[in-house]
């Protein structure tokens, strides 16, 4: 039940970077993937590498999905705009 919190509140983020321009490496899938992928690992991480049962499970199980989404998006958009920055310089290189 953990991680259908997690996957809940990542996939809740994610529907705020229609927000962002499209630099997600990947696009909006890209962001989508980015935010479960960090929302499950950081939830983990914080339950000490154990996804808590059903009646382990409250409202602060969702919080602690929060950051690791943020991160995940982060990470995606961050490779995005260093791809778009390389192929902008395959394009035109600084030397013509």
């Amino acid at each position: 039940m953990g991680l259908l919190a997690w996957v809940m509140i990542a996939l809740a983020i994610w529907h705020f970077t229609i927000w962002l321009p499209d630099r997600y490496w990947g696009g909006i899938v890209g962001a989508l993937c980015g935010s479960l992928a960090g929302s499950i690992i950081v939830g983990v991480l914080i339950n000490g590498f154990s996804i808590p049962g059903r009646h382990d499970t409250h409202l602060l199980t969702t919080v602690e999905g929060i950051p690791g989404a943020l991160i995940g998006i982060a990470a995606i958009y961050a490779l995005g705009v260093r791809a778009e920055r390389a192929d902008q310089a395959r394009q035109h290189p600084a030397g013509i």
